[in-house]
């Protein structure tokens, strides 16, 4: 909401609340002192009755309406600029929320005001233009209240039966206050523990039996009429109040501590305590989702960076390069484009389709094979290194993640070549509906130790791992064999359509 808007409606509302303090004025005072002139007592000149009832009735008047618009004032000038903070948790909401709640349940707000006030209490909440998760509290205390105060509203508005009156007003309020403090504090600390529902389930009896018999004794209380809430603050008829002290005045007293009481315990322990649990374990549900997607999403980020690194790099062009270079002072010019088109074909591959959280498998196994054809030309006229593809042609449109062959590939080459002892090394890919059987068998060799490669791990087979735990849980199998000659992964791996 902009500034100006603020403005208009700060004045709008401040009108009404001075307009509705001066018929209150009007209603309660003067009505009744012009009509007592005429039978007043005086002494000494001076009216006693009518100067008596205008002591008791102003300052009370005074005192409802100066608390209404504070509570407005709170609300538009301090919860609604907190809520909306961009950054850090919000100071002091609570207090606010528990004096709207008091002076509604004491009296001295009536139902038209509590109303307006749970509507903008739901305008800033709705219209908030952030949303900190550290104001999780303060947002939900805010809906409960104002689906309360909307609550007992519409059964004053409709006129219901008392008994529902008193629910909504004394039983309704207790059960959020212990839904919030159950779903906050409770469950968090039992919810580890070996028995954690049985834990949960006592402390919410006994919860339930305390809270009923202060509800009991808030009756009692509001019966007998003493004390702060016997409605002395300034509670007439007229005024719109659904407090306890107008609801409990009537001689239904064992109705009324059957409410407070029974009414309560059954609240508590057939609505809030099954609902505050699922609530929990729902929200954890979703909490442990929202990780693992991160997780995922992090590790996804950074496997692809790792192997983007470990691919392009300067020793591996050098050693593409030089390979193209040899090829072309051995053989015609017709080999070395060939050469040249697959090496460009894998760079392109790698800087655009390699981005994309899915691709077809079609283009996956395209730059596998280009793969194989560039190391076959660098091994060519090695006779010792015997290399076997076997790499079903595929036309359909299963997607998979990019990339995520090649490093058994790579590594298939990187060991399993050696320019002085006979080497080999079996590559099959196979396709049967949705599921790819992908086999990487080859020799093992010590590197030497000027060797460049010797040091250069690549992306390694635990960076493929993990990015197939993280991508494909419980659809793929992985298994490694390894000996002191030969090394051996056979990976099954379940995919899905294009749709």
């Amino acid at each position: 909401m902009k500034h100006k808007e603020l403005s208009i409606e700060f004045w709008i509302v401040t009108t009404f609340v001075v307009i509705a303090f001066i018929f209150s004025i009007f209603d309660q005072i003067l009505v009744p002192f012009n009509s007592s002139i005429s039978q007043s007592a005086t002494v000494n000149g001076v009216l006693q009755y009518s100067f008596s009832l205008i002591g008791e009735r102003f300052i009370p008047i005074l005192f409802n309406h100066l608390v209404i618009y504070i509570c407005y004032l709170f609300l538009h000038f301090h919860v609604e600029p907190e809520l909306n903070k961009k950054e850090g948790a919000a100071k002091n909401i609570l207090p606010v929320y528990f004096l709207i709640f008091a002076a509604i349940l004491i009296g001295i707000i009536n139902v038209y005001w509590a109303a307006l006030l749970a509507l903008k209490t739901l305008f800033i909440l709705l219209s908030g233009n952030s949303r900190n998760t550290r104001n999780s509290l303060e947002e939900e205390t805010g809906f409960l209240l104002s689906a309360w105060i909307l609550a007992i509203s519409a059964a004053y508005f409709l006129n219901v039966h008392p008994t529902i009156k008193l629910y909504l007003i004394l039983v309704v309020p207790t059960a959020m206050l212990i839904y919030l403090y159950a779903l906050r504090v409770m469950i968090p600390a039992v919810f580890d523990r070996k028995w954690k529902f049985s834990a949960y389930f006592f402390r919410m009896f006994s919860l339930g039996i305390f809270t009923s018999l202060l509800l009991v004794l808030l009756v009692l209380l509001s019966r007998s009429g003493n004390g702060f809430i016997d409605g002395n603050i300034g509670v007439y008829p007229g005024m719109n109040s659904l407090s306890i002290k107008q609801l409990v005045s009537g001689r239904q007293e064992e109705q009324y501590m059957t409410i407070a009481s029974l009414g309560n315990f059954l609240s508590l322990m057939i609505f809030v305590t099954p609902f505050a649990w699922q609530t929990y374990k729902n929200r954890s549900l979703q909490k442990t989702e929202e990780i693992i997607n991160l997780k995922t999403e992090l590790g996804k980020s950074d496997a692809n960076l790792n192997f983007l690194k470990s691919q392009i790099n300067p020793h591996f062009l050098f050693n593409a390069l030089n390979t193209l270079y040899g090829t072309a002072l051995q053989e015609n010019s017709e080999r070395t484009a060939e050469g040249i088109q697959k090496l460009g074909d894998m760079m392109r591959f790698m800087l655009q389709e390699n981005t994309e959280d899915k691709i077809l498998l079609t283009r996956d196994i395209d730059y596998l094979n280009n793969y194989i054809a560039l190391q076959k030309l660098r091994t060519a006229t090695s006779s010792g290194i015997r290399i076997e593809t076997q790499v079903d042609s595929y036309e359909g449109l299963l997607l998979i993640t990019p990339m995520l062959l090649i490093p058994f590939v790579e590594n298939a080459f990187k060991h399993g070549i050696s320019l002085n002892n006979p080497s080999h090394i079996k590559i099959t890919l196979q396709i049967a509906e949705q599921t790819l059987y992908f086999d990487v068998h080859n020799s093992l060799h010590v590197h030497s130790e000027h060797d460049p490669e010797r040091l250069q791990s690549g992306i390694g087979l635990q960076n493929v791992k993990q990015r197939l735990s993280l991508l494909y849980p419980d659809q793929h199998e992985l298994i490694i064999r390894q000996n002191a000659k030969e090394f051996f992964i056979h990976l099954t791996l379940n995919l899905t359509e294009k749709p």
